[in-house]
């Protein structure tokens, strides 16, 4: 797999939640953190993921937010 986008973490499904159009992915990616993605429940099932399995997570944006509580 060769892509654009350099924030690319491997890690492995933990869950998968199911609505009728989109699902939410979560990715243990390690040291404790998940990613969540929302994708739709056509590409979880063309992907063939499940929980347990390997997947990336894949971030590209034109722009990160920064914030700080009061």
């Amino acid at each position: 797999m060769k892509i654009s986008a350099r924030n690319q973490f491997k890690g492995t499904i933990v869950g998968i939640d199911e609505g009728a159009v989109n699902g939410i992915v979560k990715i243990d990616i390690g040291a404790g953190n998940i990613v969540s993605a929302t994708i739709s429940m056509a590409s979880i099932r063309e992907l063939g993921l499940k929980v347990g399995g390997e997947a990336y997570a894949v971030v590209k944006a034109t722009s990160v937010m920064v914030a700080v509580d009061d």
